[in-house]
Formats: structure tokens, C-alpha cells, sequence
């Protein structure tokens, strides 16, 4: 089940799961379509990975399996 992270690792901007806007590779770093469109170009600075949508998680989803609380932007 994906982590559901709730920031962006660059910007640090918010991301809630059960919104559109954010970006993942296949080791769940998360990041925003801005930082992506500005610097990233679809490939994850942490792996070289490529970079996909992340999927949107129901609210009722979300209740039974909660987002991830870890935020992973260092200042």
C-alpha cells in the first residue's frame, strides 16, 4: 500500500492524499508538479527513477488507511 507522504521533498509544499498535484517513483519519493515542471522533469533526484501521478485516495479510504504524517522536506 502506497505511504501516502503528505509534502513534497523539495518544496516542502502540502500534499493531501486525497488530492491532485503530486508526483511519485517506485520508492514513493513524493514531489509536487511545480518542482517537477520547474527542475525535476520527470525523473526523481533521490534514485534517477522516473517520476509518475501519484493515484488520489478516497475519503473513506483515507479513514480506514490513513496518509503518512512523515514529512520528508529538510529545510
Amino acid at each position: 500500500m502506497l505511504e501516502m507522504r503528505p509534502d513534497c521533498e523539495s518544496c516542502g509544499k502540502d500534499l493531501p492524499a486525497d488530492k491532485s498535484g503530486a508526483l511519485i517513483c517506485s520508492f514513493e519519493c513524493t514531489f509536487c508538479e511545480s518542482c517537477n515542471d520547474d527542475r525535476l522533469r520527470g525523473s526523481c533526484p533521490n534514485c534517477d527513477g522516473s517520476l509518475t501521478v501519484r493515484p488520489i485516495r478516497s475519503a473513506d479510504l483515507l479513514a480506514k488507511y490513513p496518509a503518512s504524517t512523515d514529512r520528508k522536506y529538510q529545510c
